[in-house]
């Protein structure tokens, strides 16, 4: 990696206090709760009212603002408190804005309608509380995936906290996403700031400790989750500030495919082309390669612009990447980045207590092009993909992921493998096989399931006392994002009620006691009656020495034609298995690619 010196200087003494963590210092007006009779909140800055939803004993406040709007002079800047705005009570009964989308080359160009939701001025989040709760309760913090560039803080927590009996509060958050959120270069660092995006999740984590505690909410007991790019967000403020800051923001981590991509120094040759992109897409092309557009700077020519010139350039360069990839990324900056996830996680440096992390069987499906038919065509996608490697080291993914039927031509098989006996993910799965499984394989613990692990490491007994625990999703077809209908929505509105239950309560067990581990009776399915012992009820922490997961998973009493497994006839099938030796030396795998972090980088 290359840092500018100043970053070298700041890797060694930055704080939080780099980039103004701690705005709330002085603001909050102290109450003990709110009052439940008005749904009225008095912030200091601003006064809220919510709404009351009598069927689900939930109070709800959407669009409560705990940023000031990044727009004008705070264009790429560290986010900042919001200033006051007393002038009359404001309604927390509709979500606010959404961030400006933008998409991935695999999906295609972001819909005009989702776009219209979108505004540069979008830092807000929405918060769920129990109307009859009698004290603090511990708080979910919910942090959505999209790649950095796409997604919002719209995710209804109403079922899952229901599941949970009401027993936590949930809160939802946006930041900036896109060019807005994760531009970078040597000049947006010198006059601006990289990460923009990490550094509102990290401001909106403030804004909890602050507040919380008016919505019922125990500053003491946060849990942060997130999905995909969420659960990716989640390992990086597992490690901001080079894992320093301790209890002092969550206890607990929930990361669901934790998404690392390429993690380039913030003005390496990559984010600084993306820089360069978007640049000339908004109308500020550089004359000379790092200076100028005549005489007005590169990084003043984009402040100047309108905020749809900018969103349409970052959605246009986005989308126009290599398949499956999003443009603008979190970088190393030596501050609230300090290192690279596969080296800073094996360490062991990491924030907070405990961590619960997942992967899915087959995450790879959508982010690799599906015409890979041979092992030329699988090494020809591998140079794209990992453009450092040299002819050996391209021959050492080859080893490292042997295939045992080059010559069958691709054809899904109608279930997931069993992970530990007979084909394993090598070569095999629920959505394809040969050259093409092959690839997707490789994207998937590269990107996905690799990151899970190394998080499972390191807080494997952690210095700070706590614990790692690990599963798996494996209802076929498994594929990225298949988990979140799980644990969001209500039981029985997609998997069976007897999954989705245990899945949800799995959660909840970890926001309200740090264990994930559930009763026998939940974990075979309660319509079952089987109260049977189940691993899922004695869930080991994930160790060195002894790397166990849960495998989730359920069984039909007839296969689907499609191989899903979904419909209120599923059996619950919870197992626990080694998550080393797991699909063929999965742990082993892993450790090569950790092995080979300055080179992909991650």
């Amino acid at each position: 990696m290359l840092f500018h010196l100043a970053a070298l200087v700041a890797l060694a003494v930055a704080s939080p206090a780099s980039y103004n963590a701690r705005p709330y210092a002085h603001t909050a007006k102290r109450q003990t709760s709110y009052d439940s009779s008005k749904l009225t909140v008095d912030l200091g800055y601003s006064t809220y009212e919510g709404y009351s939803n009598a069927t689900a004993k939930l109070n709800v406040f959407q669009g409560i603002r705990f940023a000031a709007p990044p727009i004008g002079s705070l264009r790429w800047q560290a986010p900042r408190a919001p200033e006051q705005n007393r002038s009359s009570t404001i309604p927390a009964t509709a979500y606010a804005p959404t961030c400006p989308q933008s998409g991935d080359s695999a999906y295609g160009t972001v819909q005009p309608a989702n776009q219209s939701l979108a505004s540069e001025d979008c830092l807000f989040l929405n918060i769920w509380t129990p109307s009859n709760a009698t004290g603090p309760l511990p708080v979910f913090v919910w942090i959505h995936g999209g790649g950095y560039g796409a997604g919002s803080g719209r995710q209804d927590l109403t079922a899952f906290i229901n599941s949970n009996d009401n027993a936590f509060v949930g809160v939802t958050i946006q930041y900036r996403l896109g060019a807005f959120g994760f531009l970078s270069s040597d000049e947006v660092y010198r006059k601006g700031v990289v990460n923009a995006g990490l550094l509102d999740q990290h401001l909106a984590l403030q804004w909890v400790q602050q507040y919380i505690h008016q919505f019922n909410g125990d500053p003491t007991q946060v849990t942060i989750s997130g999905e995909s790019a969420g659960g990716g967000s989640v390992m990086l403020q597992d490690m901001a500030y080079g894992g320093s800051l301790g209890t002092q923001l969550f206890i607990n981590s929930i990361a669901a495919s934790p998404y690392l991509p390429m993690q380039y120094g913030y003005k390496d040759w990559v984010p600084s082309q993306s820089y360069y992109a978007f640049a000339t897409k908004a109308g500020c092309p550089p004359t000379t390669p790092y200076l100028k557009n005549g005489s007005t700077p590169i990084f003043e020519c984009l402040m100047s612009k309108d905020s749809a010139t900018l969103i349409n350039a970052s959605a246009t360069v986005s989308e126009e990447g290599s398949y499956g990839t999003w443009a603008f990324l979190p970088v190393t900056d030596g501050i609230i980045v300090q290192d690279l996830p596969s080296r800073q996680l094996g360490r062991g440096k990491v924030n907070g207590l405990n961590m619960l992390v997942g992967n899915n069987a087959n995450e790879g499906f959508y982010f690799v092009n599906q015409l890979v038919s041979t092992e030329d065509e699988l090494v020809a996608y591998l140079r794209v993909t990992f453009p450092l490697f040299s002819n050996n080291d391209i021959a050492r993914i080859l080893l490292y992921y042997p295939s045992s039927n080059a010559s069958v031509p691709a054809k899904p098989l109608l279930f997931a493998t069993e992970g530990d006996t007979g084909p394993t993910a090598l070569n095999e799965s629920s959505v394809g096989s040969s050259q093409q499984q092959r690839a997707d394989n490789i994207y998937a613990e590269t990107t996905f399931v690799c990151p899970a692990y190394w998080m499972a490491e390191a807080y494997s007994n952690n210095r700070a006392g706590g614990q790692g625990y690990k599963y798996q999703f494996s209802i076929p077809p498994a594929t990225h994002g298949a988990d979140v209908a799980g644990y969001f929505d209500y039981p029985g509105q997609y998997y069976s009620v007897d999954f989705t239950t245990a899945f949800q309560k799995i959660w909840g067990n970890f926001v309200t006691s740090s264990n994930p581990s559930i009763p026998n009776a939940l974990a075979n399915g309660l319509s079952r009656g089987n109260a049977s012992v189940n691993a899922a009820s004695a869930w080991p922490p994930y160790t060195i020495y002894a790397p166990e997961q849960l495998d989730l998973n359920t069984t039909c009493p007839v296969q689907t034609a499609t191989g899903s497994c979904a419909g209120p006839s599923a059996v619950n099938d919870f197992r626990l298995v080694n998550a080393y030796t797991w699909e063929g030396g999965r742990g082993t795998r892993c450790d090569f690619w950790k092995s080979m972090g300055d080179l992909v980088p991650e």
